[in-house]
This record gives structure tokens, sequence and C-alpha cells, in this order.
């Protein structure tokens, strides 16, 4: 209870300060909002009216108060640059809610993607690597690591590697075009709102899901490959092998979990990354999604949005963190001590 009483004030604390930073920086970038709101035929009463109405008349340290304490009220006040009408300002917390879910269930996709394809890969690429050779003595094993299983070994060597080398938005155009135009398993473009229908919305999150996905694959599975050969080479794993135990059970009762302990903070950094927003792969793909919007709102100086979209993005990082700290010990429960 110690522990999560610390991280929970890690957290609050962490989103103060950034809250204080995020909305220091947008005070002092050069630029009115008004006239960018307005125009430059604005009359000054309608300028003045408007600084009233938005309280940018009023000292930093008071904006700052009157914001942080809406937000935590959950107003989080209106944007500059989005609207319902001629007349009422779109609520940020109605323009984010409208993009949230489009990005949670992007991360969500590619992150299934990610587990389901990475860690057997890892697992067999470890095995391929002649980490087992080093331990096992049966001939038929010796025999099945062989000239075949270097040749797969260097093979996913170079794939991996490619893939981590190929930057998002170039993924993403191959994606579109293989996936999209030659085998025309889908529309480029022809995104479908998940209101409208439910099925296409995820079928079309497939193949952006899977532009990010392929990169995290190959970090994944590398960095589960050679996690497992040092935990092979360990003094543990021979005596479990003098025992008696199977490669099965060694494998994956005592090597694999072992090996997932740096795997969990992989995984959690990449969730993080997803989750705050995957920009390029939103743009490339036309997904209205919380990325796309950062960029937008940055370029018209929408400021109430994107000190929102900074906060969401900190609580995101922090938040999967501190689940990564609790499997941490399911995983293992000797960290439960410390």
């Amino acid at each position: 209870m110690k522990y999560f009483g610390k991280k929970l004030i890690t957290l609050i604390m962490t989103l103060f300060l950034v809250s204080v930073a995020a909305f220091l920086a947008f005070q002092m970038i050069p630029g009115d909002v008004v006239t960018s709101i307005l125009g430059t035929e604005a009359t000054p009463e309608r300028e003045e009216q408007l600084r009233e109405e938005l309280g940018l008349n009023d000292p930093p340290a008071v904006r700052y108060f009157h914001w942080i304490a809406g937000v935590l009220q959950g107003d989080l006040g209106v944007s500059y640059r989005y609207s319902k009408n001629m007349n009422e300002m779109m609520p940020v917390a109605e323009l984010i809610g409208d993009k949230l879910p489009v990005t949670l269930w992007l991360a969500l996709v590619a992150l299934v993607l990610i587990i389901v394809v990475s860690i057997p890969l890892g697992v067999l690429w470890a095995g391929l690597s002649g980490g087992t050779h080093a331990v096992q003595t049966s001939e038929g094993v010796r025999r099945w690591f062989g000239r075949a299983g270097h040749i797969l070994d260097a093979a996913l060597g170079v794939m991996t590697q490619a893939a981590m080398a190929v930057p998002s938005f170039f993924l993403g155009i191959l994606v579109t075009y293989f996936f999209g135009i030659v085998l025309g398993l889908f529309a480029p473009g022809g995104y479908v709102g998940y209101e409208e229908n439910f099925l296409g919305f995820l079928g079309y999150l497939v193949f952006p899901a899977l532009s990010i996905a392929i990169p995290k694959i190959a970090m994944t599975a590398r960095f589960l490959r050679n996690s497992m050969l040092t935990e092979l080479s360990s003094d543990y794993v021979r005596t479990a092998y003098s025992k008696g135990s199977g490669k099965h059970r060694v494998m994956y009762g005592h090597v694999l979990r072992n090996a997932m302990m740096p795997v969990v903070t992989f995984l959690g950094m990449i969730v993080a990354e997803i989750v705050a927003g995957s920009i390029v792969v939103e743009q490339v793909f036309g997904l209205p999604g919380i990325g796309r919007l950062l960029i937008s709102s940055i370029s018209t100086r929408d400021f109430p949005v994107v000190e929102i979209l900074i906060l969401y993005i900190t609580f995101v990082v922090i938040f999967v963190y501190f689940l990564v700290d609790i499997l941490y010990r399911v995983i293992d429960p000797r960290i439960s001590g410390t």
C-alpha cells in the first residue's frame, strides 16, 4: 500500500509540473490568439470583447488556476478553432471525446498484433539461435539445430533489422499500396466511423495498426530473443536440465518467465507510445484520432486543446509505467518485498 501511495503522489506531482510547464510555454509563444481567431479585419471592440470572454486579460497565474480548477472539475475549456455553430465554441472535452476512441482502438488492435506475433517469434528465434543447443546433449536436438536453423536465424535477423529501419510514414505508404491498391483488401481513405459501422471501423484499423505493429514486432522479438539467450546461459538452466526437466518445461516454465521481465518494460514503452497518439500513421491513413488532432491544433494555435492533449499524453505514459510495475510484481513476486 505504501508503494502505491508513492506512485500516486508521483503521478499527481508530475501532472502538476507538466501542466504548469505547458501553460507557461504557450503564454510565451509570440502571436495573438484573438487575431488568429477573428482575423485581421475585426474591430478593436470585438477583439477586446473576445479577450474578456476568454479571460485573456487576466494575469497568467490567475488564468492558470482558473484553467486547472476547471480541469479538475471536468471543464476542459473551449477550443479556439472548432465551433458547433457561428456563436458557440466547441468544448475541448467534446472535441477530444470524438477522437479518443479512434486512437484507443487503434492502439488495442496494434498491441494485439504485437503480442500475438512477437512473443512466439521471439521464443522460436531464441531456439534457432542455438540457446538450447548449448545446454542440450541430445543428438537429435543437435541435428535439429543444423544448417537450416542457422539460415533461419540469419534471415530473421535481416528481416527484423529491415523492419526496424523503415520510417513509419513510408511503411504506411507500403501497406496502403500493397494491401489497399494491389490486393484491394481495403479502400485507402475510406475510413468508416465506429458509430456508423463498428466492424467496418475495426477492419479499416487493421491496416494502420499493421503499420504501427511491424517495427514494434521486430523490436520486441529481437529483445525477447536476446533476453532468452541470456537466461539460457544461466546456471539454473543447466541445473534444471541436469535434474531431468524437459525442454518445454525449462523454456516456458523458467526461461520465458524470467526473460519477460525486461520485455514487459519494453512493451510498456510501446503501449505508451501508441496510446499517446500515432501521429504519422493517423495522418497517412486519414484517421481522426488524437495524434492528428494534436498536429492540427498546434498549427492553428488552439492552445486549450494542445494543453489538454499534453496532459493526456503525460497521464498515459505515467499510468502505463505504473501498470508495468504491477506486472513486475506479478511476474516476479520477489520484487513485492522491495
